[in-house]
């Protein structure tokens, strides 16, 4: 069953899915390209990994992550029955959450020639630590500098409406979603590919290393098939409002008559 939305759906942006929805993006996109890349270019998934402090949203349904709260809770718990009767005569103490850093793994795909194993092409898809103000977000910008300053091309695909974009100058337009397009030989111009929640994902030109040698990226089709696979239409509950942030007036209504007339027509 596909999807209400006809782009992007933004019932995949809450932390319960969206780490799960990211790895199976990835993969999906290296598989969707391969075909077309080969025997030339191969296409490889990468990792990227920083230590960052634990932000308990950003980390459910990060398996490592919940296993390691969970195991911190416990032990408390179990010290709190333990010592109870020992601190009896003392005052409560207040129960406070220290910040501790987790190692964060990011997945990144990387084009790369046949042979030289020159990385022609980066492909990032942000994740909410790399929008968000933070050693995620300053360990992405980072990398994306250097990956400016070198003669590899990036593709940058942000389908999370929360949070500070990445920094461009001059959008003249409104966007919920952002998929930028950096050539190392036109730069520092680059192309924007922005488009709303009531939008189909663009397809867009994924560059190769001769100029002017690219292959087309159908995006919505491989999230589309992403959404398929996953199962997420029977683990969504379309009754719930849209995640945060919160929408405009106008969208809120249009969200709100999509998801009646996907009832109404026993799609849902």
């Amino acid at each position: 069953m596909p999807s209400p939305f006809p782009g992007m759906d933004p019932y995949l942006e809450q932390p319960i899915f969206w780490s799960e929805f990211h790895s199976r993006l990835i993969v999906a996109i290296a598989d969707a390209l391969a075909p077309s890349l080969l025997p030339k270019y191969y296409i490889g998934v990468e990792t990227r990994t920083y230590m960052d402090s634990s932000e308990e949203d950003l980390l459910i349904g990060i398996p490592d992550a919940v296993v390691l709260s969970a195991i911190g809770r416990q032990s408390s718990d179990q010290i709190n029955l333990k010592e109870a009767a020992l601190v009896a005569v003392q005052s409560r103490p207040q129960q406070i959450t220290l910040p501790i850093s987790v190692e964060v793994r990011e997945r990144y795909l990387e084009v790369r020639e046949a042979g030289t194993d020159a990385v022609i092409t980066v492909i990032e898809v942000l994740s909410p630590k790399n929008k968000r103000k933070g050693k995620g977000r300053f360990s992405y910008e980072e990398k994306r500098q250097q990956i400016l300053g070198s003669m590899s091309h990036l593709v940058e695909i942000d389908l999370l409406r929360g949070d500070e974009p990445m920094a461009m100058q001059g959008v003249d337009s409104i966007a919920d979603y952002r998929i930028v397009v950096s050539q190392h030989e036109r730069r520092p111009v680059a192309d924007l590919y922005a488009f709303t929640l009531r939008e189909e994902i663009p397809k867009f030109l994924l560059p190769l290393k001769e100029p002017f040698e690219t292959t087309t990226v159908d995006l919505q089709s491989i999230v589309s098939g992403v959404y398929d696979r996953g199962g997420y239409f029977i683990r969504i509950d379309y009754r719930q409002p849209v995640p945060p942030p919160a929408l405009s007036e106008i969208d809120w209504q249009w969200v709100e008559e999509l998801l009646v007339s996907q009832r109404h027509n026993g799609k849902m």
